[in-house]
């Protein structure tokens, strides 16, 4: 086998492993939930009969092996059962508002990345400058501040006070400049910590490698600075970064549930926090399973990519 498809292999049969897990825990969590899912959904004047039936109906009342096996066929096939209270199926429903999401954390990770590396790359380059200790303080500052507060502040600020920004929903469907005016707050909240984090993460390692023999022969050579640090240095100084940015989709994956309900805006963290509060745990099991999915599927880019950043981790031939 060739060896770009050995390590593509090898990191698919991990990510297949890895969502095996993460299936089997997420159902396991949900044995955990205290009371009967059939009669927490029908209340409590329900009749014994009614809750049978709704047990039965949602698969309950079989053997917990079946269940398991159930649920993992339902994944496999995209399947993942009727919203008992709509009547509608419930991946259906998700599929609706994954894109608001999915919007949203790119469009928070996009922003990070945009103002996170520049500032990083200018404090690495001028180290110890004024620039260099306003850059520290600021990127301190964002990592220190929780999410929901600072969209709690941008609403009171941009919305409220100086009228600034529209105050809640997604936008009229079809405008798209309506759609992304009331993106800016959410994704701003969301995308601040995350700014100091690049900045900080992408200073140290510029810096590092800045210190490497083939850099400072390169200087030897007499290329300029700004060429050496944005063609030679910049690309492996990545590295660190984009490592960061798969764990980073994950928490702003969970992020996005607080900018979704503070914001009003649609979504998997608005459609999970209502089925919360209705006690309907397929729905909640159903937008945990992609919000896992995706994670996964953000990070297994994660890892091919090194290889693309960084020719030493990338397969040679005849070596095992």
């Amino acid at each position: 086998m060739h060896p770009t498809l050995r390590y593509l292999s090898g990191r698919l049969l991990t990510t297949a492993l890895v969502v095996v897990g993460a299936v089997t825990l997420l159902f396991a969590l949900t044995l955990l939930v205290p009371g009967n899912p059939a009669s927490v959904l029908l209340g409590p004047r329900a009749t014994p009969e009614a809750v049978a039936a709704l047990a039965e109906r949602m698969g309950l009342d079989r053997p917990l092996h079946e269940r398991l096996l159930m649920f993992f066929g339902q994944v496999a096939t995209g399947n993942l059962g009727t919203d008992v209270i709509s009547g509608r199926p419930i991946l259906t429903m998700v599929m609706e508002v994954l894109p608001f999401t999915v919007t949203l954390t790119i469009a928070a990770i996009g922003l990070a990345v945009l103002v996170g590396v520049p500032l990083g790359c200018y404090a690495a380059t001028n180290p110890g400058s004024r620039g260099d200790r306003v850059a520290a303080v600021l990127s301190v500052s964002f990592i220190a501040m929780p999410n929901f507060v600072v969209a709690i502040f941008l609403l009171l600020i941009f919305s409220i006070w100086l009228d600034w920004l529209p105050v809640l929903g997604a936008g009229e469907p079809g405008d798209v400049l309506d759609q992304l005016v009331r993106l800016i707050l959410p994704s701003v909240s969301l995308a601040l910590g995350w700014v100091g984090y690049i900045a900080r993460l992408m200073r140290s390692s510029l810096l590092e490698v800045l210190g490497e023999p083939y850099i400072r022969t390169a200087r030897a050579f007499g290329i300029p600075d700004r060429k050496i640090v944005y063609k030679y240095a910049l690309k492996n100084a990545a590295i660190p970064t984009v490592a960061i940015l798969g764990l980073g989709v994950g928490r702003l994956l969970g992020g996005a549930i607080f900018a979704e309900i503070i914001f009003a805006r649609p979504g998997i963290g608005t459609l999970v926090y209502d089925a919360i509060l209705t006690r309907n745990y397929p729905v909640v099991q159903a937008g945990v399973l992609v919000v896992v999915l995706l994670f996964v599927l953000t990070n297994l880019l994660v890892d091919l990519s090194y290889a693309w950043l960084d020719p030493r981790l990338r397969p040679q031939k005849g070596v095992a």
